[in-house]
């Protein structure tokens, strides 16, 4: 690819729970994702993680790729560098998580690993 992205757009089923999106909201998720991203195009799925923490497990969520632009234009494919934008909107679906992560109605350390 021979442009570099200046904002692509991620999507996430919009069943992740709250605590999820806490997390991959943060600067340093979007960060991981202009580290590790590089050629990407529309459509392209790809699924992530997220520690859980205490309990030693981890939530995978399906990252689709809806937008790329290049200098205000909308383009098929670019490649992602640490200057590029990123931004995230929901799609239809839930996340397949097992556990209701990080939730009341989820498991707790002291469930999963008691001492």
């Amino acid at each position: 690819m021979s442009h570099n992205a200046t904002r692509v757009v991620l999507s996430y089923p919009e069943g992740l729970s709250n605590w999820g999106r806490d997390q991959v909201e943060t600067d340093r998720y979007r960060g991981y994702f202009r580290r590790v991203l590089g050629d990407v195009a529309v459509g392209e799925t790809r699924e992530e993680f997220v520690d859980v923490g205490c309990c030693g497990d981890s939530l995978d969520i399906p990252f689709r790729v809806e937008r790329v632009d290049v200098g205000g234009e909308s383009v098929d494919a670019a490649t992602v560098t640490d200057a590029t934008a990123v931004e995230y909107e929901t799609r239809a679906g839930d996340v397949d998580g097992g556990w209701k992560v990080q939730s009341a109605a989820g498991e707790t350390c002291a469930t999963v690993n008691p001492e």
